[in-house]
């Protein structure tokens, strides 16, 4: 069984943030069609109607006040994948209202999701601040930190949004892989199998390749495997299990990284 250890070696552990996110990613692109259903996506798969956009465009452009507008046409152009649009348009908003924490917090998951972490974190911080009850921005606000590897700060938010939100599955899965990402891979199992014990998460099956995850980085590929098969097909399952055997097994790698 392979165990990291947190305490002594910040490449070691660099290495497995890298490997957790680049399976993630691996994970997300493989299965899609699995994941479309899960209730953590942030955004709808369906896709609205150009005239429908086209509507919302012009209401937005005279009035680019309106927060609800702008935010449903953002939605619409993100939904047609145009993407930079749909900032431009959350960016004009919300500088036009500062003082409104939902075009903040919007403006700041978007950024998000086009990997400005940096640009996210200042909206999203903006957003926590105005409205400290919002769990969504606080959770959001973590998972800038996140991927800025300010892991410890990041948790603080995720914490802080699971006292405002504490049955919310998207919030304990990304405490989890917070964990994870800094090799704390003990905490995160725990985290993520209170998330599946929970009603809301049966039809969760990102927070169930999570978990499977988490466990084979533990070496207990068997388990893992057995968690993995109940959203996934059987060559996908066998093809993740053999590529985080061979990657937890190159002992050459880990001897370098932990010389270092």
């Amino acid at each position: 069984m392979y165990m990291l250890d947190a305490s002594k070696n910040a490449k070691l552990l660099g290495f497995v943030g890298l490997f957790v996110a680049a399976l993630l990613v691996s994970a997300c692109q493989n299965n899609k069609a699995a994941l479309d259903a899960d209730p953590l996506a942030t955004a709808s798969t369906g896709r609205p109607s150009f005239t429908k956009t086209d509507d919302l465009s012009k209401q937005w452009k005279a009035d680019p006040t309106n927060v609800g507008v702008a935010i449903a046409y953002s939605d619409s152009l993100g939904q047609l994948e145009q993407k930079a649009q749909q900032i431009e348009v959350l960016q004009t908003t919300a500088s036009q209202t500062r003082g409104d924490a939902a075009a903040q917090s919007k403006l700041g998951r978007m950024l998000l999701a086009a990997g400005q972490a940096p640009s996210a974190e200042e909206a999203l911080s903006r957003a926590a601040k105005m409205n400290p009850r919002d769990p969504l921005a606080l959770s959001a606000l973590g998972a800038a930190l996140d991927q800025q590897t300010k892991h410890a700060e990041a948790r603080e938010k995720y914490k802080a949004a699971m006292e405002i939100a504490p049955n919310d599955v998207g919030i304990m899965n990304n405490l989890a892989m917070s964990y994870s990402l800094q090799g704390k891979l003990p905490e995160a199992e725990g985290i993520l199998r209170k998330a599946m014990a929970h009603p809301n998460s049966k039809a969760m099956p990102r927070v169930r390749q999570n978990l499977a995850l988490v466990v084979g980085l533990q070496g207990r590929f068997d388990e893992a495997k057995q968690i993995a098969s109940e959203d996934l097909p059987p060559d996908q399952v066998q093809a993740n299990m053999a590529y985080l055997q061979q990657m937890l097994g190159r002992q050459n790698t880990w001897a370098q990284l932990k010389e270092g």
